[in-house]
């Protein structure tokens, strides 16, 4: 959420960021907060005035004020006028308030002063390309789904008979791969300094609300019909909630967090993409790198989250690469985005495997995650950030397909053959 104030003390620097994200008008919001503060200066004025005619009656009475005079019954009835006032006006301050909260929440983070302008995802920067000698040299035979069905370890049709389309089973040497990835993302980044947690994989609105995906994604996420409950669409959302209503305490910075939850996305907007493999599924696994951080150290923390990313890519062997998101492309949440794009043969392009985001105080002051140093009056709000560090689902369909050799054999990472106990998938 953006500070209301900020968007009033420097509203044409502030519509002009927001103007690098989409067309967005603050002047509805800002007519909203004069209004409200119109009215909260009348409320004072007339709390002010309540008090004073409070004190003056219990002066004259103390002074021996018969308590019918008419001088009394002047204040008395003064207070009454100033009671029956409030009792209207404050309805209508609370229900601006609700209506600017309203306009808040709809508002995207300001891109970072580091990010690149431009209008879309044509427009984002290429940073670096690792492992371009990893990719195959002859031409790939079949794409990952194709492989999986023809070995007999990812079944879309009997899926979909369960549950619908976008849907997977996974089955014998592929249920083993999706273990043993888990545990080998989960195991790197623990060593890294990230500590493991196991939320609930059910949310309720006020934790979605918090992360940024509600009001403006609903429709993206899966509810619970008789609760106000929802399954996640990432960890990003339950871990940054523990946190929720929170002060901490400036030594407890950095907490790092990793965490392997399912994910449940209803990919409302990309209808007729990725219908086939392991790409777009409503449900799909993904261990997921929390952060909560100084503001000083923000920067430098988000670097270091993409390089625990990059790491997990580096340690299979897959060739990626990695892309800094243009103003026009940001996440709703995101000030600054690197998304890191595996190479998948079988489409001859890189594909997005994780989005790894500084989101500064966007999420915290939603969410009310707050900070206080000992040398310093008041609070702070953290800076939060996260990344997949990574979808299991894509890495899976990445393996299958850069170690698929000429023969259709698929090899197994080196770094998993300890677990899975064997060379070839």
């Amino acid at each position: 959420m953006l500070d209301l104030r900020q968007i009033r003390d420097n509203t044409q620097a502030v519509q002009a960021l927001l103007n690098q994200r989409g067309d967005y008008n603050l002047q509805p919001l800002l007519e909203l907060d004069l209004q409200q503060r119109e009215l909260e200066k009348q409320r004072s004025q007339l709390q002010s005035r309540g008090n004073e005619i409070g004190k003056l009656v219990g002066q004259k009475m103390r002074v021996g004020t018969n308590p019918d005079s008419g001088e009394i019954q002047l204040l008395r009835s003064e207070g009454n006028e100033i009671k029956t006032a409030l009792s209207q006006l404050e309805p209508k301050e609370k229900e601006i308030k609700a209506q600017i909260e309203i306009l808040l929440l709809t508002l995207p983070n300001l891109p970072s002063e580091n990010t690149p302008l431009g209008k879309n995802e044509e427009q984002n920067v290429e940073v670096r390309r690792w492992g371009e000698e990893y990719i195959p040299s002859f031409k790939l035979a079949m794409p990952h789904w194709e492989v999986g069905e023809a070995m007999g370890i990812l079944n879309f049709e009997r899926s979909a008979k369960v549950a619908q389309s976008r849907f997977v089973t996974l089955i014998g040497a592929a249920a083993a791969l999706e273990r043993a990835l888990i545990n080998f993302m989960l195991k790197r980044h623990i060593q890294s300094g990230y500590v493991e947690v196991i939320p609930p994989f059910l949310i309720n609105s006020t934790s979605l609300t918090g992360t940024g995906q509600l009001p403006k994604f609903a429709e993206e996420s899966f509810k619970c019909s008789h609760d106000d409950l929802w399954l996640t669409p990432t960890a990003e959302v339950p871990v940054t909630n523990l946190y929720r209503d929170e002060i901490l305490e400036s030594p407890q910075l950095p907490i790092r967090h990793c965490a392997y939850t399912p994910c449940f996305r209803r990919e409302a907007g990309s209808y007729g993409r990725d219908t086939r493999g392991l790409i777009r599924l409503h449900q799909f696994n993904k261990v997921e790198l929390v952060k909560f951080v100084h503001p000083d150290t923000s920067e430098l923390e988000h670097q270091s989250l993409v390089q625990d990313a990059e790491g997990i890519l580096q340690a299979l062997k897959l060739p990626y690469r990695v892309l800094e998101l243009c103003t026009g492309d940001l996440g709703f949440s995101a000030a600054r985005c690197y998304d890191l794009e595996v190479w998948l043969p079988s489409a001859g392009k890189y594909r997005e495997i994780s989005s790894c985001s500084n989101f500064k105080d966007f999420q915290s002051r939603r969410a009310n995650i707050r900070f206080k140093e000992p040398t310093k009056k008041g609070t702070q709000f953290v800076h939060t950030l996260n990344g997949s560090g990574l979808a299991i689902g894509r890495t899976m369909a990445a393996i299958l397909e850069n170690y698929q050799d000429s023969h259709g054999i698929v090899r197994i990472p080196e770094v998993l053959q300890p677990e899975l106990g064997r060379e070839i998938l």
